[in-house]
């Protein structure tokens, strides 16, 4: 496995998911099948906590990693840079809208944070108007980051049209 899988534009994917700092390689494996499940790109702002061939990140992702377009960047900064005018989605508990709530289109962005203290404030600040949470009923902070990311990208998809043409699992009766 290599720093980066890049074979495609950043414009032409349908859908991207950036991992600010990421800490636990176990999330950014799911989080990576999940990215390959709906052909979406998997960007990683350095630094992380693990090293990127960690086995922990290999196992997470299974086999998938040779399917998976991929990239790092050293600096939000830098990813930025790579993309011609951003719709960005910031993932965060203190997020004014729901995810659901969110009209989503080809191309954009969905930014997560670190598992321990999410995205930084400065980050929420200059994007307060593309905060969107999960609401969440119960007694929990925040849920598992790669379950968060899981729930917002299949809603992308699904608003986009990623999955409409992939059959349905339920059994006819």
């Amino acid at each position: 496995m290599t720093d980066s899988n890049c074979g495609e534009a950043p414009q032409t994917a349908p859908l991207h998911v950036v991992l600010y700092q990421p800490q636990i390689p176990q999330n950014t494996g799911n989080i990576a099948r999940s990215c390959v499940a709906l052909g979406a790109k998997l960007w990683i702002v350095r630094p992380t906590t693990f090293r990127l061939d960690s086995s922990q990140l290999k196992r997470a992702g299974l086999d998938y990693w040779k399917y998976l377009e991929w990239e790092t960047v050293d600096s939000w900064q830098e990813l930025l840079n790579r993309f011609e005018n951003p719709r960005l989605w910031l993932i965060s508990k203190f997020g004014q809208r729901a995810y659901f709530e969110t009209t989503f289109s080809r191309g954009d962005v969905l930014v997560l944070g670190r598992e321990t203290n999410g995205l930084p404030d400065s980050l929420r600040a200059e994007n307060a108007d593309r905060l969107i949470n999960i609401p969440m009923p119960g007694q929990v902070r925040s849920l598992n980051q790669s379950n968060a990311a899981a729930i917002v990208m299949f809603e992308a998809a699904r608003q986009i049209g990623l999955l409409n043409d992939v059959p349905s699992l339920t059994a006819e009766v």
